[in-house]
């Protein structure tokens, strides 16, 4: 079974901490290059996937240099990359779930950023559509985020709501950089 990395939303404007605020995980970025070395190696598809901010002032706007991809990413040798301005990378610019059904690929491993937005949503769609996804949560970051009734969760809380959410409703396997490099 061919296993696809798919990163999602490692660009440079979420090393912004005045936009972004506080976020978790400082070893994740060593982590996703981890999984490029083990997939570059492998041989195995990857799929990057920028986000294209639509709000004004984002750092992810297109075309600006928070856009452009992190450093862990340079020399990776992408299969397929493509944008997208919502929180599920299967729908963005290119239809993932027919680009992976061409594949014959069954099997996802989803990381990046922001854990609790674009990698549990795409995980979840992906879950959903009855992909085996694993999430190997220490190849992912996210910031503190407030509620509609003020009350804030730190970005370290947020990431073990997301291991929650998709362990316990069946989503995906919640895991680490190391066991899937074990067993791609």
């Amino acid at each position: 079974m061919t296993t696809a990395l798919i990163l999602i939303d490692v660009q440079r404007g979420f090393d912004d901490a005045d936009f972004w605020g506080p976020r978790d995980n400082p070893g994740a970025e060593a982590n996703i290059a981890a999984l490029l070395d083990g997939w570059a190696s492998a041989g195995l598809p990857l799929v990057l996937v920028r986000h294209d901010s639509v709000h004004p002032g984002s750092p992810l706007a297109a075309g600006t240099p928070g856009n452009a991809f992190k450093p862990e990413l340079d020399g990776a040798r992408p299969d397929l990359v493509f944008a997208k301005n919502v929180n599920s990378a299967f729908h963005g610019e290119v239809d993932l779930h027919a680009w992976l059904g061409r594949r014959g690929i069954a099997d996802l491993v989803v990381a990046g950023v922001q854990t609790n937005h674009c990698v549990e949503t795409t995980a979840r769609v992906g879950g959903n559509l009855g992909y085996r996804v694993r999430v190997p949560l220490d190849a992912t970051f996210t910031f503190d985020l407030a509620g509609p009734d003020g009350v804030a969760l730190t970005a370290a809380e947020l990431s073990r709501a997301t291991a929650v959410n998709l362990h316990g409703g069946g989503f995906a396997e919640v895991t680490t950089t190391r066991a899937v490099l074990a067993a791609p």
